[in-house]
C-alpha cells in the first residue's frame, strides 16, 4: 500500500533516543475501505479508490450510497484514488490500517498532502514578503505597506500577468516531502511525524510512502 487518508489531529512533541526534544504532528490514518478497484483493461490504468470517515446516509446522495453498498461499506466523507499497480492484490471492502503500511521496527518516511490555512485577502508584505516602504522623507505618508510601482504607464500601459499583489492567501493544496515518521500506534491508527504539516486541526490530509 502506498498511502492512506487521514486526519490531522494536533502537534506535540517526544524525546529522541539521544535526549532532543523532536517536535511532532499527530495524524489519525484509517482504517480506509476500499471502494473502487481501476483497472487497466477498464479504465485504462491501475489505481485503488480508498474512503475515510463516517458520514450520515441522510447527508449521502443515491448515487454514493449505491457506490458505497457495491463495496459492502456505510457512506463515507473522504475519497481519495491511489494510482499503483498493488490494486490487483485488494478486494472492494478491505480495510487498510497504519499497519499495513508501517511497523514500529522499519525506519519509515513519508509524504503529507493536505489543504493549508486559508488567510483571506492580504497585502502584500504579509503574502509576498515586501520589506515595504522605509522612512517618512519627500513627502511619502502613511504607505509603509503599500505594493509600490507595478510598471511602466507609456507602455505597456499594463499590469504583467504574474504581478505580485495583494490578494487571497492560503488555502492551497500544499505536498510536504519526506518525513520521517517517529512513532506508530497501531492500537488507535495513529502515527506522528517529524515537524508540521499543512492544514488546520481537525482537516483531511493525504500520507503517501
Amino acid at each position: 500500500m502506498p498511502g492512506l487518508i487521514g486526519k490531522k489531529i494536533g502537534m506535540t512533541s517526544v524525546f529522541g533516543a539521544d535526549g532532543k526534544n523532536i517536535p511532532c504532528t499527530v495524524i489519525e490514518a484509517g482504517p480506509c475501505v476500499v471502494t473502487q478497484i481501476r483497472t487497466e483493461e477498464v479504465d485504462g490504468y491501475a489505481a485503488v479508490q480508498l474512503a475515510y470517515d463516517e458520514k450520515k446516509e441522510k447527508h449521502t446522495s443515491a448515487p454514493m450510497l449505491g457506490h458505497f453498498k457495491k463495496a459492502n461499506t456505510t457512506p463515507k466523507r473522504k475519497l481519495v484514488e491511489f494510482e499503483n499497480d498493488f490494486a490487483k492484490e485488494l478486494q472492494l471492502g478491505d480495510q487498510i490500517t497504519v499497519s499495513d503500511l508501517f511497523t514500529e521496527e522499519d525506519e519509515a518516511w513519508v509524504d503529507v498532502t493536505g489543504i493549508s490555512k486559508g488567510k483571506g485577502f492580504q497585502g502584500v508584505v504579509k503574502r509576498h514578503g515586501f520589506a515595504g516602504v522605509g522612512g517618512q522623507t519627500h513627502g511619502q505618508h502613511n504607505r509603509l505597506r503599500a505594493p509600490g510601482s507595478l510598471g511602466a504607464s507609456s507602455w505597456p500601459s499594463r499590469v504583467f500577468k504574474g504581478k505580485r499583489l495583494a490578494g487571497r492567501m492560503g488555502g492551497d493544496r500544499v505536498k510536504i516531502l519526506n518525513l520521517k515518521v517517529i512513532k506508530v500506534i497501531p492500537e488507535n491508527n495513529l502515527i506522528l511525524v517529524k515537524g508540521s504539516i499543512p492544514g488546520a486541526k481537525g482537516s483531511y490530509v493525504i500520507v503517501e510512502e
